[in-house]
C-alpha cells in the first residue's frame, strides 16, 4: 500500500467513523461427475485456476476421490467470473462439469 493510499484511509476511517472492511472471501469448488474427463479438469485447473501441472493433478483427484475439489479462495466477482469461465468452457467440450463458490 502506498503512503498516499493509506493516508486517504486514514483520513477515511476519521471522517467516517467506520473502519474499512476486507471483501468476503469465497472458495471455489469443482465437483466430480462420470463423464468428464481427468484431463480436462487439469487442463480447467491449469488454465482458469493458473494451477501448477503438479497442483491440478492433486486437486483433480480429490474431485474424483471425494466428490469436491478446492480450486480456490478468491473475492466475489473473481469466484464468480471463475465459475461462469468453467461452465462455459465444459459446455463448449460437451462435459458436465459443475463449479460452485460457497462463502466462507
Amino acid at each position: 500500500m502506498s503512503q498516499l493510499d493509506f493516508e486517504d484511509q486514514v483520513h477515511l476511517e476519521e471522517s467516517t467513523g467506520e473502519k474499512l472492511k476486507e471483501p468476503p472471501i469465497y472458495r471455489v469448488l469443482l465437483y466430480n461427475d462420470d463423464y468428464t474427463t481427468m484431463d480436462f479438469v487439469v487442463q480447467i485447473l491449469e488454465e482458469i485456476f493458473n494451477k501448477s501441472p503438479s497442483d491440478a493433478v492433486r486437486i483433480m483427484l480429490n474431485v474424483h476421490r471425494y466428490g469436491v475439489g478446492v480450486c480456490g479462495y478468491y473475492t466475489g466477482e473473481v469466484a464468480e467470473t471463475k465459475v461462469k469461465a468453467v461452465h462455459i468452457r465444459a459446455r463448449e467440450a460437451n462435459f458436465p462439469l459443475r463449479a460452485d463458490m460457497e462463502r466462507i
